[in-house]
């Protein structure tokens, strides 16, 4: 097709020839002083003009300035309608707190200035080349952010304001490396659950669900329209989105209580309001973030995550965090220990066992609620300093009496007819009821330096009456997410089928850039025969993923890991101990043969693979790069992280061997 030029760049308005070539610019002058114009770098003094310029008061410009950043996605009109959409419902209304957090700053006598690094949708890149770039995007986001918080030299605090998978953990991240600021997060909230239809988890199946005539056209369509009960916020479940939220809080980098609010709400709205009022205060009384972030911090946000069975992602986020901070990163011995000491007290998707959502979890009373349980178990630090200037212990102690307390947990019971002690629940409650611990770290001869599964949110029908999850089965082994999924769903000649044992490899860092693979755990879910089918990946799963699925298989395939020499008919061995949180994963036959995991780590060893191991054809450069570089700082289990020293370390001890190599073949 050719463009005729004479109809694409028509003249038909003879305004756009009224062109001005001088402007008055501003009335008035700055106020300058004769201490400013003789030691201020130019860049301020320039600055001034430039804020003048885009039509502050001039009068105003010597306020004390502050910083908010946001993930904000999308051109949202004045009346909430999209001029141009978003790439999710998270980022699409935070804008909203940003205004409400600058009127708050310049009622303060503040001057307020906003950036924006736009993030992407794990939902919408399942499946896609585009999930490659997921994780090494929160990388790449968290140096842009770092970038503009040093650009602009004259700010006294950051307001950090995000909401979903990668841009809110960028987002900590940025805040945790400024040791010498005053800052805030500010997290977007949580969209509304339909009144009539299903999660944003769920309708995220519907195509396994109808290619298996599970559901029909309509029913899909219908579901898919329906789904986000309103415009803003992050998923409805307990997904890395809103675990995000919830380690944020945990660690003292919000106000209490600000974790899950529903977005474009009041009390949304007010909570970016009085963050801005905070971090003045911070910095008024001389509270910098390395006062938040402490070591204390880093185990109230463990805690807090065993406690109400978060994503298996922040084993990858929470560790960046605590890097970036300064501070020792936890290892999987940590997490494992912090898993067996902290029963999990909450029933919100996709854990169950009726399975709550996000907005239901705030009105029962959010992160402080779930803190006063776990207070009088005595596994928090109290002394943690939180955002409020207050210690934990005292921010406890003002929730337990609050007003807002009483009436939102009032709240919850008017309008849904739930108790709010049936979401947030006692230790023996919660027992009672069946919720067990969170996280197990299986090793075994397919994974030596460990894997990570949410043993929770296997099925308990087929878990044994003394707690362990069994299960022997044949290897399916894939390379492609795509030949996965296409087997799931049954659309090849040998699908998936009940007992078999999945074994997804290539699909860490350095092979796909450690995609989540949703869209494989979400249709065995929602398909009859799910519950029956196990899934073992060097990848990593979505925080609403469910069932038997066992990822972060360390080392990865293409790291010379033994996940990647496994053979299609190889017998799998998958032991999960829900209680004591412990498991394995081992090859244990071929055939009609079995044999001991250490036979099986013998074989594994002398193998090779069953087919030539490859990175994905698709990965992007950048995103090599990234892994690469993660895993010099420590792999997937370091948080995937920049370790700049290790990685100058590495750089010098190659230039000097490619020297000598050089010099030798000179000689």
């Amino acid at each position: 097709m050719t463009l005729e030029l004479a109809n694409l760049l028509a003249d038909d308005n003879d305004a756009v020839y009224d062109i001005q070539t001088t402007g008055a610019g501003p009335a008035g002058s700055l106020p300058l002083n004769d201490e400013m114009l003789r030691h201020s770098p130019s860049g301020d003094l320039f600055g001034l003009t430039q804020n003048a310029g885009m039509g502050w008061d001039p009068q105003q410009l010597l306020w004390p300035q502050y910083l908010i950043l946001s993930t904000q996605g999308g051109i949202r009109g004045e009346d909430g309608q999209p001029i141009a959409l978003g790439y999710h419902t998270g980022h699409w209304e935070v804008g909203l707190l940003m205004r409400a957090a600058a009127e708050r700053l310049v009622a303060l006598k503040c001057l307020p200035f906003a950036a924006y690094v736009s993030d992407p949708c794990d939902g919408r890149t399942q499946g896609t080349t585009g999930m490659m770039d997921s994780l090494a995007y929160r990388n790449d986001a968290a140096v842009v952010m770092r970038r503009l918080i040093r650009s602009l030299p004259t700010r006294r605090g950051v307001l950090g304001v995000a909401t979903c998978d990668k841009g809110l953990p960028a987002m900590m991240l940025a805040l945790a490396a400024q040791h010498d600021l005053p800052g805030v997060l500010i997290p977007g909230g949580v969209t509304l659950p339909p009144t009539v239809g299903e999660d944003a988890g769920k309708v995220q199946t519907i195509g396994a669900r109808f290619a298996h005539g599970e559901i029909t056209l309509q029913e899909a369509a219908e579901a898919g329209c329906r789904a986000c009960g309103s415009a803003g916020g992050g998923c409805q479940f307990l997904g890395t989105a809103a675990t995000a939220q919830v380690i944020g809080e945990a660690l003292g980098m919000t106000l209490p209580h600000a974790a899950l609010a529903p977005s474009g709400q009041p009390i949304w709205l007010q909570m970016a309001s009085q963050s801005a009022t905070a971090v003045v205060e911070q910095e008024a009384a001389g509270l910098k973030m390395s006062d938040i972030l402490t070591d204390a911090a880093l185990h109230n946000a463990m805690v807090v995550h065993a406690a109400v069975g978060g994503s298996t992602n922040l084993l990858l986020h929470l560790p960046a965090v605590a890097f970036a901070a300064g501070l020792q990163r936890p290892t999987v011995t940590d997490w494992n220990k912090i898993n067996r000491q902290v029963p999990r007290i909450v029933d919100v998707l996709p854990n169950g066992p009726v399975g709550h959502t996000t907005i239901r979890v705030f009105l029962a009373g959010g992160v402080p609620e779930i803190m006063l349980h776990l207070q009088r178990l005595d596994l928090l630090d109290l002394t943690a300093t939180t955002v409020t200037g207050q210690a934990l212990g005292d921010v406890l102690a003002w929730w337990e009496k609050s007003e807002r307390r009483e009436r939102l947990r009032e709240e919850l019971r008017r309008r849904d007819g739930i108790d709010p002690d049936d979401v947030i629940m006692t230790p023996d409650q919660a027992r009672a009821r069946g919720l067990t611990s969170t996280v197990t770290f299986p090793v075994g001869n397919l994974a030596p330096e460990g894997s990570v599964i949410k043993s929770t949110a296997i099925d308990p029908s087929v878990v044994d009456e003394d707690g362990v999850y069994r299960k022997r089965g044949p290897a399916r082994v894939f390379h492609r997410e795509r030949d996965a999924i296409a087997a799931v769903k049954g659309q090849t000649d040998n699908p998936v089928k009940a007992g078999d044992v999945v074994v997804l490899c290539c699909r860490g860092p350095l092979g796909a850039g450690m995609e989540e693979t949703y869209q494989i755990t979400s249709a065995l879910k929602h398909l009859p025969f799910g519950k029956e089918v196990a899934v073992i990946t060097d990848a990593r799963f979505s925080g609403v993923s469910t069932g038997a699925c066992i990822g972060h298989v360390g080392p990865e395939a293409l790291a010379g890991g033994p996940i990647g020499k496994v053979h299609d008919g190889d017998l799998i061995e998958i032991v999960i101990d829900r209680g004591e949180l412990t498991g394995t994963i081992n090859l244990v036959g071929h055939g009609e043969e079995t044999f001991g995991a250490e036979q099986g780590a013998a074989l594994l060893a002398s193998r090779t693979p069953q087919q030539p191991l490859t990175t994905d054809d698709n990965l992007p450069a950048d995103t090599r790069l990234w892994a690469l570089l993660q895993q010099v700082g420590g792999g997937t289990w370091g948080g995937c992280v920049y370790d700049v020293d290790a990685i100058e370390e590495v750089l010098k001890a190659g230039m000097e061997s490619l020297k000598e190599k050089r010099d030798h073949a000179e000689t």
